[in-house]
């Protein structure tokens, strides 16, 4: 490009840095969490939870307590900087009323790790129940994506809850694009949970989920619509799943009052709106699959 193109270039941008406040280049009023800090955190996290699965940690000669420690001290104080700035980012609070809050998030979020860790190895469990295909339990911790989802989906709930802006969203994100698995930290999933599969799955922000539930690839538990953007946040637009339920690939499971009932199974490819009792299974009827032969003389359907 010559010299007068590029000069109109930089005024166009320029302009509308000026015009847009959610653009901004100088203003030292905005903060943003450094998102390769949280994804450390994230990784330490899971290192004292599963230590020897992602990390250096020798077999013999270390006591468990001070390794503990160790990663919980290096994990707080990161932690720590990053609430700042994410709190700073929303604003509203004076410096005491800041740092005050940031304690009160450590306090209650590090004194619920060894609870997040007792739910996490009864999703280990879990997975190991529900598929013939795993060899080990080590397995499942090591290599199995909807784990990983899931692990993450329970750090970052445990800010979420507190209000924490920005954090649990970078976690969420984090997961999904290593895994395809797209959890909302707002979401409140019980114990025993297995994703098979994983990859393509969606869980929306007020989707509620019992114990012993187990969703294979691309499922979907979402809303209805979304068309008012910003006046249903905060409102119940994602299903309730309870107790013992299965759903298969595909499956859709869409609005806040739609109900799953205890134990009920639902087919892959469903579009399910409305709620069914528990026991229920939910299926496709009179599906027709069509196969066009390459010389077009005939076509054979099937009935599924």
């Amino acid at each position: 490009m010559d010299k007068d193109q590029l000069n109109d270039i930089v005024a166009g941008i320029a302009k509308n840095y000026s015009e847009r406040e959610e653009i901004f280049f100088t203003d030292p009023n905005k903060h943003f969490p450094n998102k390769l800090a949280i994804v450390n955190i994230v990784k330490d996290l899971r290192r004292v939870m599963f230590p020897r699965y992602f990390g250096d940690e020798t077999p013999t000669g270390i006591n468990p307590e001070y390794f503990i420690g160790e990663t919980l001290i290096r994990i707080e104080d990161s932690l720590r900087r990053e609430l700042r700035e994410a709190l700073l980012f929303r604003g509203g609070l004076a410096t005491e009323e800041l740092d005050a809050r940031v304690d009160q998030i450590c306090a209650t979020f590090f004194s619920r790790l060894p609870e997040i860790q007792r739910i996490l190895l009864t999703d280990v469990q879990a997975a190991f129940d529900g598929d013939p295909a795993a060899q080990s339990k080590e397995e499942i911790i090591f290599s199995y994506p909807g784990f990983f989802a899931i692990f993450v989906y329970r750090i970052a709930h445990e800010l979420y809850v507190q209000d924490v802006p920005l954090i649990p969203r970078i976690m969420s994100e984090y997961a999904h694009g290593r895994t395809g698995v797209d959890i909302n930290s707002g979401a409140t999933i019980g114990e025993y949970f297995f994703i098979d599969h994983a990859t393509g799955v969606v869980i929306g922000e007020t989707t509620t989920i019992g114990n012993h539930v187990k969703v294979y690839q691309g499922v979907t538990l979402g809303a209805l619509s979304t068309r008012a953007g910003q006046a249903l946040s905060g409102v119940k637009r994602h299903p309730t799943i309870e107790d013992d339920v299965t759903i298969y690939s595909n499956a859709s499971v869409l609005g806040g009052e739609t109900v799953i009932g205890e134990g009920s199974i639902i087919a892959g490819s469903a579009f399910v709106i409305s709620s069914v009792p528990a026991g229920s299974r939910v299926s496709l009827k009179n599906q027709e699959v069509n196969v066009r032969t390459p010389n077009k003389d005939h076509a054979k359907c099937w009935e599924i």
